[in-house]
């Protein structure tokens, strides 16, 4: 089986926007973004309860630290890795992302307006599950102009500080993507009854015509994991 990789993790998004919009209209795309903001709050959440534990104020240079993830080797290996520049350290932290495995995939799958309104939605909502009291923008994405700017407000960093994140709290991307399926289906069901159970079988339909059957059947595999909890 090959890696799970962010590549994988946009598909499954890409793929809920699709459907979602073609049976829905605006109601679905409603509906994908309930489910975006879901997901990445239950994403910061799960941070903050670590950073919580071991002592850590809910401060942007904590939430550096404390990310699940890192770029897979497959998606370096193709070229596709994050990378950008800092624009600004304080007060704000401002940086500019070149370059983003998810702009690569909704790209080639000619889902740049579904990538716009994941990213316009992702982040700010990753750090509101972190801590409410904190304020990010992703003001323009990858999508439709060069580069993605990204602002953390009054982070006041340190000039040029890089915080890493504690390999330990890393998941690997069959958790992220296990739980991003797990997420949209359940808001889907929850909102669309049958209509929504529908889109959701069809999206696990799509993933294994394309990645093969036993990546989703991993994905499946997470249907019963509690994200809310670490």
């Amino acid at each position: 089986m090959k890696e799970f990789t962010e590549k994988h993790h946009a598909f499954i998004a890409a793929t809920f926007y699709t459907l979602l919009t073609q049976r829905y209209g605006q109601r679905g795309e409603d509906a994908f973004v309930l489910a975006t903001n879901r997901y990445a709050e239950q994403r910061g959440n799960r941070m903050a309860q670590r950073a919580v534990r071991d002592g850590q104020p809910l401060t942007f240079a904590t939430y550096r630290q404390y990310g699940e993830w890192v770029n897979t080797q497959s998606v370096k290996e193709e070229g596709c890795g994050n990378a950008g520049y800092v624009v600004s350290y304080a007060p704000d932290f401002v940086e500019h992302v070149t370059q983003c495995p998810w702009a690569a995939q909704f790209a080639e799958m000619g889902m740049a307006k579904a990538g716009t309104v994941y990213c316009t939605h992702l982040d700010k909502a990753i750090v509101r599950g972190f801590n409410p009291c904190l304020v990010f923008d992703t003001t323009q994405s990858l999508h439709e102009h060069d580069c993605c700017v990204q602002i953390a407000k009054d982070a006041n960093f340190e000039e040029g500080v890089v915080y890493q994140k504690r390999e330990e709290y890393l998941k690997g991307f069959d958790y992220h993507c296990g739980h991003n399926y797990k997420t949209y289906s359940e808001l889907c069901v929850s909102i669309f009854g049958a209509g929504g159970s529908a889109i959701a079988a069809e999206v696990l339909d799509r993933f294994a015509q394309t990645y093969g059957q036993e990546m989703a059947d991993v994905l499946v595999s997470y249907q019963n994991t509690d994200f809310n909890l670490i």
